[in-house]
C-alpha cells in the first residue's frame, strides 16, 4: 500500500514538472504585443520598437487599435510608443513644461501606477512647428520662434485638417489657424499669401523644401514631443528593456521623416522599420 502511495507521489510530481516546463515554454516562446494607434507614424514607431525587440531575441507582433493606451492599461498590449507632450497632456492636462528632459520627467511623475517609460530619444521628436516663407523671415527679420513672438498681431495662420496646433507660443496668444484639407493645400496657400504661418511638425515628410521652419531654440516656447515606449511594470525582462531603450540611442528626427516619407510612398510599416534597424544595429 505504502509503495503504491509512493508512486502515485511520484507521478504527480512528474506531472506538476512537466505541465511547468510546458508552461514556461509557451511563456518564453510568446509573442509580445506591441500597439499602434491608426497613424502612419504610430505604426512606423511600433514596428520600430518591435523589430528592437525581435533583434534581442523576443518574438513580437504589431497590434493596431484605436485606443493603444487601452490595450497597455488592460494587459493586451505591454510596449506602447508615443511622444512624451502628447502622453503628459493625457495624463496631465496643463502642464507648463517645455523643454524635453522637463517634459520627460513630469510624463514620467504622472504615469498610472503599474505603467513605466523607457529612454526618451533625445535626438529624435516629432513637435508643433511653424513653416514661413522666405519673404516672411526676410520681414520679420529673423528665423526662430521668437520671431513670430514678436510679430504676434500680423500672424495669420493655417493648418491641415486634424492637426493638433498651439494655442498659445510664449507670450503670444495665437488666433484659431485657417483649416485646409491636405498639407499640399496648406503649403499651397503659404506660398500665395493667403497665411502667413502654416502649422506643421519637425517630423512631417509633406513640408515643402521651400520653405523655413522657425527654429524652436532653448528656452522652448513650444512642448517636446520626444519618441518614448511606454510598457507594462514588472512584465519585460532586463534584456526586454535594454532593446527597447537602444532605440533612444540611435534613432534621430531626420531618420523618423525620412521613414515617415516612405511610407508616404506606399512602403509598408514593418519593412521600412526592419530595413532602418538593419542599416542602424542595436548594441553598438
Amino acid at each position: 500500500m505504502r509503495h503504491t502511495t509512493s508512486l502515485r507521489r511520484l507521478a504527480l510530481v512528474a506531472l506538476v514538472a512537466a505541465l511547468s516546463a510546458c508552461g514556461a515554454q509557451h511563456s518564453s516562446t510568446a509573442s509580445m504585443a506591441v500597439g499602434a494607434g491608426p497613424s502612419p507614424e504610430s505604426q512606423l514607431l511600433a514596428n520600430l520598437y518591435a523589430a528592437a525587440l525581435r533583434s534581442y531575441g523576443t518574438p513580437t507582433h504589431v497590434e493596431v487599435t484605436p485606443d493603444p493606451m487601452a490595450g497597455l492599461d488592460s494587459g493586451s498590449i505591454t510596449v506602447v510608443p508615443g511622444l512624451t507632450g502628447t502622453l503628459l497632456d493625457r495624463f496631465a492636462p496643463g502642464s507648463q513644461a517645455r523643454s524635453d528632459e522637463l517634459v520627460y520627467r513630469a510624463m514620467v511623475g504622472t504615469l498610472p501606477e503599474g505603467l513605466a517609460a523607457g529612454d526618451y530619444a533625445t535626438a529624435a521628436e516629432d513637435k508643433p512647428a511653424a513653416a514661413v516663407t522666405e519673404r516672411t523671415v526676410t520681414a520679420w527679420g529673423d528665423s526662430d520662434l521668437p520671431a513670430l513672438v514678436a510679430h504676434c498681431n500680423q500672424v495669420v495662420a493655417g493648418a491641415a485638417r486634424g492637426r493638433a496646433t498651439p494655442s498659445r507660443v510664449g507670450a503670444c496668444k495665437l488666433p484659431k489657424p485657417r483649416e485646409f484639407p491636405t498639407d499640399a493645400a496648406l503649403f499651397e496657400a503659404l506660398q500665395a499669401g493667403q497665411v502667413n504661418v502654416a502649422w506643421t511638425t519637425t517630423a512631417d515628410p509633406d513640408v515643402p523644401p521651400a520653405v523655413v521652419v522657425l527654429a524652436d531654440r532653448k528656452p522652448m516656447l513650444i512642448q517636446a514631443e520626444n519618441v518614448v515606449p511606454l510598457y507594462r511594470r514588472n512584465e519585460l525582462t532586463a534584456r526586454q528593456v535594454l532593446a527597447i531603450n537602444e532605440v533612444a540611442g540611435v534613432l534621430d528626427t531626420a531618420a523618423l521623416k525620412a521613414m515617415r516619407t516612405q511610407i508616404a510612398d506606399g512602403a509598408d510599416p514593418q519593412q521600412v522599420a526592419e530595413a532602418w534597424l538593419a542599416d542602424n544595429p542595436l548594441g553598438r
